[in-house]
């Protein structure tokens, strides 16, 4: 891993070496002034988020999220002049990755974190990288479509999860008699569904598709319901920390201009049927602000 690290610091060279007066001129960034003190950086990732941050067959983090993060790193070495620049992977999951980007534990937390309100008042949000909706996945041969055929039925739901709070709303204001079962992780969410503990586990629709593609028979499970969410995905940074954060977002936005980004996103995402979207291809196009 730092061997792919430092193949690519020559990438983000131009754009780093823009930002290392701006980088150097403030000592008041937490996050700048700790990469410094430790020589590291530390990623947050999680260890089932398929497949934007997950554990390989080798047992080292990988996917669409940690593989632009290590484009960050490249950017941040370069601009800190920090030629040793280690990377500390940390793993994170729904319950503790705020608290631990909040209290300096996580450099950053490059997973599938949506971008809410609540959030923000407790960690700053990157420039988007990702938009997702929330459905179900269910056994093919299920008959379900949408929530309203869950009634008499049960779903797993991730604890501390926009979807959880979304479904639960509706549940509630539609007064549907559908039993919830919380769930960890996305692992224990599928682990429910395909053991028939549930009938239907709902989640960011991408996760689902990534799921699906990772199950010993893909063929048995698929993706439903119109989406029932529009949600935008950003890294996690401790707030206030705008120096680092103009770094992270100088990266997205170089790699967005370059369709590097378009590009980084087929290798993850096509294999598993998901082509890039006119939303998200605006998306790429917004974030992809000048020098």
């Amino acid at each position: 891993m730092k061997g792919r690290i430092l193949g690519l610091a020559a990438i983000g060279a131009s754009l780093a070496l823009g930002l290392v007066s701006a980088a150097r001129a403030q000592a008041t960034d937490a996050v700048i002034d700790r990469i410094k003190a430790k020589k590291a950086i530390s990623i947050g990732y999680r260890e089932a988020s398929i497949p934007f941050s997950y554990i390989d067959a080798q047992g080292k983090p990988t996917g669409y999220s940690t593989d632009l993060c290590t484009r960050v790193a490249a950017t941040v070495k370069t601009a800190l002049g920090l030629p040793e620049l280690e990377i500390k992977w940390v793993p994170v999951n729904l319950q503790n990755r705020i608290p631990l980007v909040a209290n300096g534990t996580v450099d950053i937390s490059c997973e599938s974190a949506v971008n809410t309100i609540g959030r923000q008042a407790q960690v700053d949000f990157s420039s988007p990288f990702f938009i997702s909706s929330t459905r179900f996945l269910v056994k093919s041969k299920s008959g379900i479509t949408e929530l309203a055929d869950l009634k008499g039925k049960s779903i797993a739901l991730p604890i501390n999860s926009v979807p959880e709070r979304l479904i639960k709303s509706i549940v509630e204001r539609d007064k549907l008699n559908i039993r919830i079962v919380p769930v960890r992780d996305n692992s224990e969410g599928f682990l429910a569904l395909s053991t028939d503990r549930v009938d239907a586990f709902s989640t960011d629709d991408i996760l689902l598709f990534g799921l699906r593609s990772k199950a010993p028979a893909p063929a048995d499970y698929e993706v439903v319901g119109k989406p029932l969410s529009y949600d935008s995905y950003g890294f996690l940074v401790q707030k206030n920390s705008t120096v680092f954060l103009s770094l992270v977002n100088a990266t997205l936005a170089r790699l967005a201009r370059d369709g590097e980004l378009a590009r980084i996103y087929g290798t993850w995402f096509e294999p598993i049927g998901v082509p890039l979207s006119a939303s998200l291809a605006t998306t790429f196009q917004t974030i992809g602000i000048p020098e």
